[in-house]
């Protein structure tokens, strides 16, 4: 069962997108609560054309109640990602990060994959903190016509914030893709 914080993370990502869904980065309301995003983190805000995507996910596990001993808050995923990592490795910390056929994702954790056509592993994200990736929030976890799915909702997806079905199998773990593979899953122990 989700804790109580997995449970504020999770409904923090899904009021951003009931307010946001419809808007885009370049545009108000949306391009002040980005503006906002980086405020918030005590990070200065280069602009809207800066991928945002890391600091929607930082803020929004601030907003739910993380401090920064808790989670790395950066506008790299790659940076929070590899944090986490070390933790799953050294049982360590309440974010921890393991490969996707070792973890099934439930409700409030984080899913990690390649952007851009990178093809990084999960050995790759443990041995370096800088490269190109992108993370987005569990909302829900459930069965389909298609099976098992992960839902998230992630920034900067499509210029503004978005939902996805991620396909789990009937293990519950992420079924791996060719573009832009998964990389882990950030379990929640918050």
């Amino acid at each position: 069962m989700a804790s109580a914080y997995a449970k504020r993370l999770a409904n923090t990502a899904k009021k951003r997108y009931d307010l946001y869904r419809f808007h885009s980065e370049d545009d108000d309301p949306l391009k002040k609560q980005i503006k906002k995003y980086w405020t918030d983190l005590k990070l200065s805000f280069p602009g809207v054309s800066t991928p945002w995507s890391a600091v929607f996910v930082s803020w929004c596990v601030k907003r739910a109640g993380a401090t920064k001993p808790e989670f790395t808050f950066s506008p790299a995923h790659s940076v929070f990602v590899h944090d986490a990592i070390q933790n799953g490795l050294n049982q360590t910390g309440v974010f921890r990060a393991f490969p996707i056929d070792e973890y099934a994702p439930s409700l409030g954790d984080i899913i990690h994959n390649n952007r851009g056509g990178s093809k990084h592993s999960f050995d790759y994200a443990r041995a370096h903190k800088n490269f190109s990736s992108h993370s987005a929030i569990v909302i829900d976890v459930g069965v389909d016509g298609h099976g098992g799915y992960a839902m998230t909702i992630g920034g900067n997806e499509s210029d503004s914030v978005r939902r996805k079905f991620v396909r789990l199998d009937n293990k519950g773990r992420i079924k791996q893709r060719i573009s832009n593979p998964y990389i882990a899953v950030i379990q929640t122990l918050k």
